[in-house]
């Protein structure tokens, strides 16, 4: 069973980042469930074997306020994918920095190796004012300046600042399969 964490403040905005990633997963016929990073609890992580943290819009930044709600993070050892937001949370959580720069649209990105199913030019939808200077945890699949795909090196870790939901859906999947 997947959790599907949802990070957006904004009710309406469950529509737009989470639910489509619901409607991956639901193509597949994969069990999941969603819960608000806010009403989650640790013990809840026991009935799942892999995580998800949703992106939110460009201006619903509430999540960086309330870190602690994800320092389990840290010591978590199943499979996690963070998307935009969460992505940018896993990055924070392992001491990266907060940076700012917009970027939307659809960019090209060169993934360098295998990430998730993606290798060599790919076209993706970025949707974000902020990006992470990633700590030497973490190895970049993109050659970018700003990292768009990271693993962490030693745990099971993946994220990435576009939103697959939109354009690479099977990177969802092939995080499911994992």
């Amino acid at each position: 069973m997947i959790l599907v964490l949802n990070i957006c403040n904004e009710k309406l905005h469950y529509y737009e980042f989470v639910k489509p990633v619901c409607d991956i997963l639901n193509s597949e016929n994969l069990d999941f469930e969603v819960k608000n990073y806010l009403e989650f609890k640790i013990e809840d992580l026991e009935n799942f074997e892999k995580v998800i943290i949703c992106g939110t819009s460009l201006l619903d930044n509430y999540f960086i306020n309330n870190l602690e709600k994800f320092s389990w993070i840290r010591n978590f050892d199943k499979p996690l994918l963070g998307i935009c937001g969460g992505f940018q949370i896993i990055g924070l959580e392992f001491g990266g920095s907060l940076k700012k720069k917009t970027e939307i649209g659809f960019f090209e990105e060169n993934f360098s190796k295998n990430f998730l199913g993606l290798k060599g030019n790919n076209e993706v939808y970025h949707l974000h004012n902020n990006y992470v200077k990633f700590s030497g945890d973490f190895e970049s699949f993109t050659g970018s300046e700003i990292y768009q795909a990271v693993k962490h090196k030693s745990k099971p870790f993946y994220g990435v600042l576009f939103h697959p939901e939109v354009r690479q859906k099977n990177i969802i999947l092939e995080f499911s399969r994992l």
